[in-house]
């Protein structure tokens, strides 16, 4: 395993949520913490979030959702990284997130939670945890 390498995350804007301001300061905090950022940008689908992640070979995959959609395509992403092959590439959400939200969005497979407020140290270390044990790690 490379150790050199640095944890490649995924960030993206799915849907029609174009408030980005959230996802960039992560981003640059990321970044700041060694990490090597790719950011997909806002509007984006589904199909192309998965498509991204595979073809960037990411260790973890960050969406930030303000428009309240993530309960229908957060899980979508999910079931579309599984069928092309990323299924073990681990999905963290962000933004405003209804607390009654969070039990389903697990179920679903994200491997964490993250509501407006929260630390950008927490998000670090919590990516950083997961991103070691991530799909591109693990060729590593």
């Amino acid at each position: 395993m490379d150790q050199t390498r640095p944890i490649r995350v995924l960030l993206a804007k799915p849907g029609l949520d174009g408030h980005d301001r959230g996802v960039i300061v992560v981003a640059m905090a990321l970044r700041d913490a060694g990490m090597e950022v790719i950011y997909t940008g806002r509007h984006q689908s589904a199909e192309q979030i998965a498509e991204a992640a595979i073809q960037e070979d990411v260790d973890v995959v960050g969406l930030s959702s303000l428009a309240d959609a993530h309960g229908v395509v957060v899980p979508k992403i999910i079931r579309l990284l599984r069928q092309k092959g990323g299924g073990n590439i681990p999905v963290v959400l962000g933004g405003f997130i209804q607390p009654e939200d969070v039990p389903s969005l697990k179920e679903a497979g994200v491997a964490g939670v993250f509501g407006i407020g929260s630390k950008l140290d927490d998000i670090v270390a919590f990516i950083r945890g997961i991103g070691k044990t991530g799909a591109a790690s693990q060729k590593r």
